[in-house]
């Protein structure tokens, strides 16, 4: 199932909050996203309705295994696009914010290709 970039993002967030902080809050994504509350809210709500996260009775969000997979397909492919423009001679704070707009519309086929690329360095 095809979801939206923007969830794809927040799914991303969540798994980096989860690595950095241990439990993730809709407070936290909003203060690494610097998006709104209501922003965040209304999107963790989807995200709950469609079954890629959990919220507790406390407000910690978990990720759904459907939700895992896609944050980790996210993770993976901003990590590894990052590492290529940089060795392209792309500044760090470029590529970051590079890899996050190509890791969304990147073919698998190109993907592939440059992580075969970099894996043969």
């Amino acid at each position: 199932m095809k979801i939206q970039k923007s969830a794809e993002d927040y799914l991303e967030t969540i798994l980096i909050l989860k690595k950095r902080m241990g439990q993730v809050r809709s407070i936290d994504i909003v203060n690494e996203t610097g998006y709104s509350k209501p922003s965040i809210s209304i999107a963790m709500k989807r995200l709950r309705e469609n079954g890629y996260i959990y919220m507790d009775e406390n407000g910690y969000i978990t990720l759904a295994d459907s939700g895992l997979e896609i944050a980790k397909q996210m993770y993976e492919r901003h990590q590894l696009l990052t590492e290529f423009l940089i060795t392209l001679g792309v500044s760090e704070t470029k590529a970051l914010t590079d890899a996050c707009k190509i890791e969304h519309d990147i073919s698998e086929e190109s993907y592939q290709c440059i992580k075969k690329h970099l894996n043969s360095l």
